[in-house]
This record gives C-alpha cells, structure tokens and sequence, in this order.
C-alpha cells in the first residue's frame, strides 16, 4: 500500500472508531485494508465516505462502519478460523484476513467471487479460501469454524451452519424480524445457542441457489 493510501485508509479506520469504539486489533485491520480496491472504478472517489457502494449483480459493498462493527461483534481475537456468507466485493474477507489465520467466504453470484478471487490475488491476500455456493450450505469440508459472519439478511440461521460452528464459536448475523432487520449475535454452548440483538441494520437478503 502506498504513503497516499495508507493515510486514507487511516483517516477512514479512524472515523470509523469515533462514531462506534474500535478494539485496537480491528481498527488497524481496517487502517490496513485498501477500500479503494474493492469498488467500482466509476465510485473511487467515494471509496473513503462511510457509505455503502453499488458494485452490480444488485449488490452493494457495505459501508467501512457496517463492516468495522461486524468485525467487531465477532470477537475475533483469539479465533482461527473464519466463515462468511455472502463475499460480494471481497471488502469484509480483506478484513477478516488480518485477524483470522483462514478465512473461507462463500458467494453464490459467480462473477463476484471471480472478481473478488482476483482483488486478494493483487493484493497478495493468500489466506482467504474462496467457494461459488448457496452460503446457507455452509462449508462443511473445513468446519468446524470458530466464527462465522452473514454479510446478507437471513429470515433464519439453517441447523447446518450451527453445526459447522465450533462450540464456543460465535455466529453474527443481520437477520430479519418484522419489518427490521437486526444484527444478531449467537453463541454456542454445547447444544444450547445463546441469542443477542445487537442493534438495527439494512443488508440485501440472502438468496437460494447459484448464480452463473
């Protein structure tokens, strides 16, 4: 990362921190992860407003401060491993990468991942493992996960995926109830899955099937 991006990058991770308390490790994650690459060449110039993005296919890459405070109400520190739902742009695993030794993200809109695949590839991402999937399948073959993220609206959080969640591990998710969709936060106790509301949010819904 250049001098001229990396003063972005940092003034962006700090005005994410004034508006919503940043643990240190998730602040410099977010000071190190160069936004500008994951938008759309026609919105660059927007690329450091804490605003969400169009990036096609009906998508959006979510605002730095969506994605500091899903970040953060993982706990990432301390987990290894990492499954997201829905990569979109790559913004959120570009993230997660520098606080979870692996990171598996899962999109079922094939162009997307394609184009994600090949923003890690020029950053030199190398730790983020990718899929072209329904997310709400989860990822068996590597589970069980310590963390696992929906970066899109579920009505529901499929048994699968509390399944391939660690016990101990921490799933969060928007998820929508009535006519709000809120961040929730569930952690696994043996069979028992503790459930926390953390506050309202607006994310694209979860989708079936795989787009080609």
């Amino acid at each position: 990362m250049d001098r001229i991006t990396a003063t972005k990058t940092a003034r962006l991770a700090n005005e994410c921190d004034a508006k919503f308390k940043l643990s240190d490790e998730v602040k410099k994650a977010i000071a190190s992860t160069n936004r500008e690459a994951f938008v759309p060449t026609g919105f660059k110039h927007n690329a450091y407003k804490l605003d969400a993005l169009p990036i096609g296919a009906d998508q959006y890459i979510s605002s730095p401060l969506t994605v500091a405070k899903m970040t953060e109400y993982l706990f990432p520190r301390g987990a290894d491993r990492v499954l997201e739902v829905g990569c979109g742009s790559g913004y959120q695993a570009a993230v997660l990468s520098h606080l979870f030794r692996g990171v598996f993200t899962i999109e079922r809109i094939e162009p997307l991942i394609l184009e994600a695949k090949k923003r890690f590839r020029e950053l030199g991402i190398n730790n983020i493992h990718t899929r072209t999937d329904d997310g709400q399948n989860g990822w068996i073959q590597y589970a069980p996960y310590d963390r696992i993220l929906f970066s899109a609206t579920a009505k529901e959080i499929p048994t699968k995926l509390f399944e391939q969640l660690a016990d101990g591990g921490i799933l969060v998710a928007p998820l929508q109830k009535r006519n709000t969709q809120v961040i929730t936060r569930f952690i696994k106790n043996g069979d028992y899955i503790e459930e926390e509301e953390l506050e309202d949010c607006d994310f694209v819904p979860i989708l079936d099937g795989v787009l080609k």
